[in-house]
């Protein structure tokens, strides 16, 4: 018989809840999220990067690319984080499998 510790309580588990910071942080993934600004208009944020890797260069090179503007947003939680203006998910993935700054699985896209 199972224990009724063994049953997971699934009211306090939320499936489509994002992946903590710890989570997020353990696992060396490179998230990729739109988020809707005003009416038509949104933000790409990039978060996750490595360490290593100079962010600067990256956002210069993504800008002249992708024919957009660009920012890089320290946060308490996520370190740096790139922000670049439109939804340029599909161009970041392919940037940065194209560059080999991630390898095939790496990079994880969210939004609508």
């Amino acid at each position: 018989m199972a224990d009724i510790a063994d049953i997971q309580n699934l009211s306090k588990f939320d499936p489509f809840a994002e992946s903590s910071s710890q989570e997020r942080a353990g696992a060396g993934k490179v998230h990729v999220r739109v988020q809707q600004r005003s009416g038509r208009k949104c933000i790409t944020t990039v978060e996750g990067m490595a360490e290593d890797l100079d962010l600067k260069r990256i956002l210069k090179a993504m800008k002249k690319n992708f024919s957009c503007n660009g920012a890089i947003v320290k946060d308490k939680d996520e370190g740096e984080v790139i922000q670049l203006s439109g939804d340029q998910r599909t161009n970041i993935n392919d940037f940065l499998y194209g560059m080999e700054i991630c390898v095939p699985g790496q990079v994880v896209l969210h939004g609508f």
